[in-house]
């Protein structure tokens, strides 16, 4: 032991998970690992399962070193200190005859005990070996156990040991007698060395840098050797675990920061006093109730002071009469400041009780719903839209648009306040009540992101996007603006108060409301996609909306995707590919989208189309248009499309397809596809009608590693496999079963494999013609999915720290040696190495980075000629973070991206 150092190597496990365990646990004590494949003298522990011929364990052995099993180090890690080695250390003894002493135990003993400096002292040793590296690693094994190595410059000590290789050699200058390496073997373990089913052989020996080769039946079919290299990586790797784990935790820190609004709410934190003095608002009320308001709001003015709170009935009666067309500009101003300065004197944060006065007195006067639905009804008056909780003035003079206004701005300052709170710690313990939460969420929603009132204000900023849509009116881009600041710090808010409980169910939250606002959007106009998700200002809502409508846009084009997690090589690779197709498909416009309708004043009309796309099947298709049994789900989860599959009735599939809100890839309870029925029963027609009528179908879906083409063919249903590989080219024959069968293995003859590789080689021409074309047929599409991609690329890099257009503090830097390691090693080691699945995924997205000279280069030619401004963009990200990716390889720290645009307000 150096000091109270403890130094490991680590010998004969394979195991790469186990290896994780053993080096996260030796750095997590303080200890220190010393990788390679060559045993080194410094340590003071060597980690094996079993004793095995191998440098380090014969060495380590002859030097009186710690020999512990795995378990040592894995229960020292779980206690949170070193225990004592004795329990732990390796018996060569056990489950064998008493009587003899362990040997490791022995030498380790008299070493320790200064009886002897090693298990080979007095020894002068003279190698005849030919392989210098043979040679080498005895010359270590010797030297551990502190023998002397006789050379012919140092020959004045009498040899007394000469290992050759041929036992039988003698020396006419060196009488001593020859031996063989097995014999240091039969020294270090005596009568157990016979037990342990292993000897060391020169003449046998198959030389590895590290290892001695066993010469049992076991030994021929599975090394035990230690790779030079893998030990050196895993540590390097451990180390880059924790500098990623260290810069994700600053990085979070920073957008927590970005969150707050700390001058601001030093501001609206007031000292209240422990005691506040009861103020008589008797004359108030009855100026009230005179109708002359300005004065009644002069005297509540002049009233307030920290911790007095107004009447919330009286609040609600000045907020009445605040709303009606006729008020007077100087009236409203002074209501706007009475309502600040009652909640700058009244923080919310930490006291339910001022919470739910604040509920009361911003619940709409009238109808006396929620804060929400005055919130909702205030940006539907300035939209001059009738769907309003009750009914509003018909004539809108501009001071009240801009009363209306401040009072949003309001509520943004209010949800803003107590997003910070929550994040600093400011609330009272215990309670988490807030203004917020209780106006979006019920208690029975708090677990949901999606709740109705979400629902409601995803809705109601899509229609403001439509109302505000090329505008240039100050007053219109300001209610949209707050609209959008409103929903960011909401679901921030959320996100903030659950991802500490679960943060699975956050993602899973962000998606759900990004998918319904993918619904909400699907019927727009292309544009309006282009001014709407780069303006969302939740960096997160925004990447999970961008995905969502990418997706839907593209299977709706004729293109479709594979379902795999997001991810930098998702977007950079498999997007890229899909967008160079899209620039020969032509996007076709829906039934309900009406462009014509973009000139209406209301904003009632302008998501009629989207109104009826919640509602399929009642107003162009009436029951008496559906087939029968569409509605119908059997015992197994068939639907009307599954069963009319497997009995290849293809009218009424087609019947089925021309439903608006028809899922083609809809599952049974088995996971079985529409497809998959058909190709199982050889319904060629059905097949045939779902290939030309649903540009979304996913040929690749598996159950159990079974593809529709796998099916196909396992039923003989030939002419299907050929029609699925003309329709989508090779990649089709990639895909393997659970047996790890290509659908070629499955082919009844070699005349058959080969026809279905010239099918295949067809498809794949075709979809080449598709993506080398240089022409953009619909130049809309091209550039909306270009500002998608963008607005997804952007909010990702952010979302996961790897790049920003702020400077990170300290950047990250990997440096050369762990950016060759992340690049060398599969992502499966690190997954398996490492514990921190953000970590992981980040380590993922960096060797990406990296590589993103394997996918730039091969951008569609279409796309690099196009001239539209989103699609440069895009490129231009692209091109960027190419040059980042080189310099990250280069071992230079991660730089901003400087020329790129802000992700966001909230970025």
């Amino acid at each position: 032991m150096t000091g109270n150092q403890y130094i490991f190597q680590v010998s004969g496990i394979k195991t790469l998970q186990m290896k994780g365990e053993l080096l996260q646990g030796i750095k997590r004590l303080g200890g220190k690992y010393l990788g390679g494949s060559k045993y080194k003298e410094e340590i003071t522990h060597l980690v094996v399962i079993n004793p095995l011929a191998s440098e380090k364990f014969i060495a380590a052995c002859a030097g009186g070193k710690w020999i512990v099993t795995p378990k040592y180090v894995l229960d020292s890690a779980e206690h949170g200190a070193w225990l004592p080695e004795a329990s732990y250390e390796l018996d060569l003894m056990a489950n064998k005859a008493h009587g003899f002493t362990n040997p490791l135990l022995r030498w380790r003993e008299n070493i320790c005990s200064g009886t002897m400096s090693g298990a080979f002292q007095g020894w002068v040793v003279r190698l005849e070996l030919d392989d210098p590296a043979r040679k080498g690693m005895f010359e270590r094994i010797l030297r551990a156990g502190k023998a002397m190595l006789w050379t012919d410059e140092s020959n004045t000590q009498a040899v007394t040991h000469v290992f050759t290789k041929d036992r039988t050699k003698t020396s006419t200058c060196l009488p001593t007698p020859y031996h063989t390496v097995s014999y240091i073997a039969e020294h270090l373990f005596g009568p157990v060395c016979s037990s342990l089913d292993w000897s060391i052989n020169v003449d046998t020996l198959s030389y590895s840098a590290s290892s001695v080769q066993t010469q049992t039946p076991r030994a021929t079919s599975e090394k035990t050797e230690d790779e030079p290299t893998d030990d050196d990586d895993h540590l390097i790797l451990l180390e880059l675990e924790e500098k990623l784990k260290s810069y994700i935790t600053k990085m979070e820190l920073q957008r927590r920061v970005l969150l707050k609004v700390p001058e601001l709410f030093r501001y609206y934190t007031p000292a209240l006093p422990a005691q506040v003095t009861a103020v008589d608002f008797s004359n108030v009320c009855s100026l009230v109730e005179c109708g002359l308001f300005p004065q009644a709001l002069e005297e509540v003015q002049g009233s307030l002071k920290p911790g007095l709170l107004p009447p919330a009935l009286l609040v609600q009666a000045c907020m009445q009469h605040a709303l009606q067309a006729e008020v007077q500009p100087y009236y409203l101003s002074v209501f706007s400041s009475v309502l600040n300065d009652i909640l700058r004197n009244n923080p919310t944060w930490g006291s339910p009780k001022r919470v739910a006065y604040f509920l009361q007195i911003l619940q709409c006067p009238q109808c006396k719903n929620s804060a929400w639905s005055l919130l909702q009804t205030s940006v539907r008056f300035c939209m001059a839209s009738t769907d309003t909780c009750h009914p509003q003035p018909s004539h809108a003079p501009t001071e009240l648009r801009r009363f209306h206004s401040n009072l949003q701005a309001f509520f943004l300052l209010l949800f803003r306040l107590e997003l910070h709170a929550a994040g600093s710690g400011r609330r009272a313990e215990g309670s988490r009540a807030s203004v917020l939460s209780s106006a979006f969420w019920t208690v029975w929603e708090k677990s949901t992101l999606s709740s109705r009132a979400m629902q409601q204000l995803a809705k109601l900023l899509v229609e403001a996007s439509l109302w505000a849509l090329h505008s240039n009116q100050e007053w219109r881009l300001r209610v949209l603006a707050t609209l959008q600041e409103i929903l960011a710090v909401t679901v921030e808010y959320w996100a903030q108060e659950n991802s500490e409980l679960n943060g699975r169910l956050v993602e899973k939250g962000f998606q759900d409301l990004a998918e319904y606002m993918a619904i909400l959007c699907q019927d727009l106009r292309l544009d309006c996609l282009q001014e709407l998700v780069p303006g969302l200002a939740s960096p997160r809502l925004r990447m999970f909306t961008a995905d969502a409508l990418y997706r839907n846009l593209s299977c709706r084009t004729g293109v479709s995707l594979r379902p795999e997690p997001l991810s930098l090589l998702k977007i950079v690779s498999s997007y890229l590919k899909t967008l160079g197709r899209l620039c020969g498909c032509k996007h076709e416009q829906t039934l309900e989208t009406r462009p014509e309708t973009s000139s209406s004043t209301g904003s009632d009309s302008l998501l009629s189309g989207v109104e009826e796309r919640q509602h399929v099947g009642v107003s162009s298709f009436g029951k008496e248009n559906l087939p029968r049994g569409f509605h119908r789900v059997n015992a197994a989860g068939e639907t009307l499309l599954h069963r009319a599959c497997k009995r290849n009735q293809v009218k009424t599939v087609l019947c089925v397809l021309s439903l608006p809100g028809t899922d083609v890839n809809v599952k049974d309870y088995a996971g079985w596809t529409p497809l998959h029925e058909a190709c199982n029963h050889g319904s060629i027609e059905c097949v045939h009608a779902l290939l030309q009528h649903c540009p979304g179908l996913q040929l690749d879906s598996q159950v159990e590693g079974v593809s529709p083409l796998h099916d196909a063919l396992v039923n003989q249903h030939t002419h299907i496999a050929k029609m699925l590989l003309r329709h989508a080219g090779s990649a089709l024959l990639q895909v393997r079963d659970n047996y790890g069968r290509t659908p070629l293995d499955l082919a009844p003859s070699p005349e058959v494999r080969e026809e279905l590789r010239r099918c295949a080689c067809e498809g794949d021409s075709r979809e080449s013609l598709e993506a080398l074309g240089t022409d953009v047929r619909d130049l809309s599409l091209i550039e909306t999915c270009s500002c998608l991609l963008s607005s997804l690329l952007l909010s990702y890099l952010q979302e996961h720290h790897i790049l920003s257009c702020d400077a990170p503090d300290p950047p990250l830097d990997l440096g050369p040696s762990k950016a060759r390691a992340l690049m060398s090693l599969n992502p499966g080691v690190v997954a398996s190495l490492w514990g921190d699945s953000e970590a992981v995924s980040l380590a993922k997205d960096l060797r990406t980075l990296m590589n993103m000279e394997l996918y730039v280069p091969h951008a569609s030619p279409a796309l690099r000629q196009c001239q539209g401004p989103h699609t440069s963009l895009f490129l231009h990200l692209l091109f960027d973070l190419q040059d980042e990716g080189s310099a990250l390889r280069s071992g230079q720290p991660v730089q901003t991206l400087t020329s790129l645009p802000s992700a966001g307000p909230l970025s």
